[in-house]
């Protein structure tokens, strides 16, 4: 197996770079011009989305430039005038643009070889039997509701139920500008204490769910992939019973020998678009190993895949006794547990965003 990526933009390589983006949007509307760019449609199209993610952080750029100088007169004009009222509807603009520089700031940081892209996230059940299954659909539903809430499309690749209750494993493909960088730090383990539904005497329970992401590629990124090295199993689809059941075994599972990858897809009826799935995402998959290899951190993320159980896990959800949701990486927690199971992650996604950036830097300089 190997890869090649297509060379990058000068903006994607770091931090926002002011000068450099002014001079790529300028390289780009130039292409954007060329009479015969539609030529090649995927070519186009990605020039085309660059350009418009491009254009719009400067557009966002200038927009808080200018609205900090208007702040900052109407500040300086309340305290000629000795205007409380005025003065502090100033302050609060300021404040208000101070989050508004906070959330730019972090889409800055989505500067990966990948993060643009959109993402596959895989859920695994792991110690803990039914209350597992039961907590890995859970999670399902937390991302799908931050998915949502994001303006992302969320396509269900893959589900294998459990055998009482929840889900043994999921895939999920979230659609969306930067959905990759989002969410690439929550691979990890995610621990689950609360009063378990399914314990008649209502004992505490602690269980565990994996979430593992990796980018969708496209055609810019080459990945060479030999039939031998492939083991392709077929099987009837996961229904809810009845007319629902499957007939035909139409579900793909995909082994890729040497690195151990297993991908599969039943989400079409058809085994050959789901093959066809199947190989996208297994590709998305040593396209990720090799960026995590890049990154002198893949011995790390294999080590953590392991075991699903104690010692592995990125964020702690503690339903019971108390109300807590802690982040083990970077500290952040909060008591409003509920919202975070709807979909609430941003505050955790944002924290553990800018601590891996910070870490990169530091590693750097």
């Amino acid at each position: 197996m190997s890869t090649k990526s297509a060379k990058r933009s000068p903006f994607c390589g770091g931090i926002f770079d002011w000068d450099n983006a002014l001079e790529r949007i300028s390289e780009l509307n130039a292409l954007a011009e060329d009479p015969d760019l539609w030529n090649k449609p995927d070519a186009a199209q990605k020039l085309m989305r660059e350009r418009t993610r491009l254009t719009d952080s400067i557009e966002a750029y200038r927009a808080l430039e200018n609205a900090l100088e208007d702040s900052v007169g109407l500040v300086e004009m309340a305290e000629d005038e000795d205007d409380q009222e005025m003065l502090a509807e100033a302050e609060a603009e300021l404040a208000a643009l101070q989050s508004q520089a906070q959330t730019a700031r972090l889409q800055s940081l989505l500067s990966g070889e990948a993060d643009a892209n959109d993402a596959y996230l895989e859920i695994h059940a792991g110690a803990g039997g039914t209350e597992a299954q039961d907590w890995a659909q859970m999670l399902v539903r937390m991302y799908t509701r931050w998915a949502e809430k994001t303006g992302y499309k969320v396509d269900l690749l893959e589900e294998s139920p459990g055998e009482e209750a929840g889900i043994k494993s999921a895939t999920l493909k979230i659609s969306g500008d930067n959905a990759y960088g989002w969410l690439k730090t929550e691979s990890g383990v995610h621990r689950l204490v609360r009063i378990s539904p399914f314990d008649s005497q209502a004992r505490r329970h602690t269980s565990f769910s994996s979430a593992w992401v990796y980018p969708v590629i496209d055609d810019s990124i080459e990945i060479e992939i030999e039939e031998k090295d492939l083991r392709i199993d077929t099987y009837r689809a996961s229904g809810a019973g009845g007319q629902h059941v499957n007939k035909t075994e139409s579900a793909i599972r995909i082994t890729h020998e040497p690195t151990g990858i297993v991908v599969q897809c039943q989400n079409d009826r058809s085994q050959h678009r789901n093959r066809a799935t199947a190989m996208d995402m297994l590709k998305a998959r040593l396209y990720e190993l090799e960026l995590k290899t890049r990154e002198e951190a893949s011995s790390e993320v294999e080590a953590n895949k392991s075991d699903i159980g104690w010692g592995h896990q990125i964020r702690s959800y503690v339903l019971q006794p108390y109300q807590m949701i802690k982040d083990l990486r970077t500290g952040i927690e909060t008591g409003n547990s509920q919202a975070v199971l709807d979909g609430d992650i941003g505050q955790f996604l944002a924290a553990s965003l800018a601590a891996k950036a910070g870490t990169k830097r530091a590693g750097v300089e």
